[in-house]
């Protein structure tokens, strides 16, 4: 067994019951040290494309009145809010959650629907027009549909959005879809159900894939499907994610696989973007950029006789801070400011102690002009302190 082989490539070869089943799919592959960049005769993708982060110019994002509240220091305006519903999930994915499991925040603790309702009215009347319903897993809160009722009726708001595993979805998405979610990401890391099983510890592949045609079927146009690469566990099925885009309006997005508290993050299991996009190049003739919007986060790209799209999002070898216009609300009402950053500010207690709305808007305004102008760099993230990402949200 090779040295540099993860916890979980060790634990796999473990995986008996399921280990021949795998065996055409689990093909560990030579981790050479310069795995960061990619040896020149075969650069022409990322040579072309790794580099094309757009600038942020000064009309950008300005369609609506902005409060200075979401201006920060650098000049960023920030009308992408990400409110993380529940640290709960009914999967226990291995990058997400660490194998001992976290502490919860006790229910009392977490956000009512009335809160959720004041904070995000408060921010979308300030200038945000897109909200993103994140976890644990959204989907598995009693009060989901009614959150999506009221939020889609704030009046400014633009785009309603849920990050999901899917695994609940389908029976609950035609509602969703009628209480005004406008669009939907899945996450899913695999087309191989057995290690779907070893990476989330849970059954459910089949559920997730029917969600997303579900979505597919309900009109959700693209239905984004969110897959964090990982060398040596699922990087060999990059061109097989790229064939769901071929007769659907699927837009799949690769995720640079990031540091959070409990992961067990190495660089040896970073698969670039550089990379990911040599091997769809090699594979896939008239792949061509996108020209993206500043505040995008992912580098886009359609394909020749393909009717969805590819994604990668490059937050470690191709950062795009400079763009950066998210904020986070934590389940727990605490506001992140940065994904990366360890830095919090409660809005919860504030509410629980009678503050007002200005006081709350002095509150995001000051942690939004502390907002860093780029996070740390991939080897500091992976030895700041941060939280799991379970307690984060996706």
């Amino acid at each position: 067994m090779r040295p540099y082989l993860s916890d979980w490539h060790l634990a796999f070869t473990r995986f008996s019951s399921v280990k021949s089943k795998l065996k055409s799919h689990f093909q560990f592959g030579i981790y050479q040290s310069q795995h960061l960049t990619i040896n020149p005769a075969e650069d022409s993708w990322s040579k072309r494309y790794a580099t094309m982060p757009e600038k942020i110019q000064d009309e950008a994002v300005k369609d609506d009145p902005v409060s200075n509240m979401l201006v920060d220091s650098f000049g960023r305006i920030h009308t992408y809010l990400r409110i993380s519903l529940t640290e709960r999930c009914n999967l226990r994915c291995q990058y997400c959650m660490p194998a001992e499991g976290v502490e919860l925040t006790p229910s009392p603790l977490v956000m009512s629907q009335s809160e959720i309702i004041r904070v995000a009215n408060l921010f979308v009347s300030s200038g945000v027009n897109k909200i993103r319903l994140t976890g644990g897993e959204p989907s598995i809160r009693k009060d989901i549909e009614e959150i999506c009722s009221q939020l889609s009726n704030l009046k400014g708001l633009k785009t309603l959005a849920m990050t999901t595993n899917g695994l609940a979805l389908t029976r609950k998405l035609p509602k969703l879809k009628d209480c005004g979610l406008n669009s939907l990401n899945i996450s899913l890391d695999t087309l191989v159900p057995a290690k779907f099983e070893f990476m989330t510890r849970r059954k459910g592949h089949e559920r997730v894939m029917e969600s997303i045609y579900r979505a597919v079927d309900l009109g959700y146009n693209p239905v984004k499907v969110n897959c964090v690469v990982m060398r040596g566990f699922n990087d060999d099925e990059i061109c097989e994610f790229v064939e769901l885009t071929k007769d659907k309006p699927i837009n799949v997005r690769f995720i640079e696989f990031m540091p959070f508290d409990g992961n067990v993050w190495n660089v040896k299991k970073l698969v670039s973007y550089a990379e990911m996009l040599d091997i769809v190049g090699k594979r896939f003739t008239g792949l061509q950029r996108i020209k993206d919007h500043p505040t995008e986060t992912a580098k886009n790209f359609t394909i020749d006789g393909h009717q969805g799209t590819v994604s990668f999002i490059t937050s470690m070898t191709n950062h795009f801070c400079s763009g950066c216009n998210r904020l986070r609300l934590l389940a727990d009402g605490n506001l992140k400011v940065c994904l990366f950053g360890p830095s919090e500010v409660s809005l919860r207690d504030p509410i629980r102690n009678g503050a007002d709305d200005n006081e709350l808007r002095q509150i995001i305004s000051a942690a939004v002009k502390r907002k860093k102008a780029s996070h740390a760099g991939m080897f500091d993230i992976a030895k700041t302190p941060n939280r799991p990402m379970i307690h984060i949200g996706g």
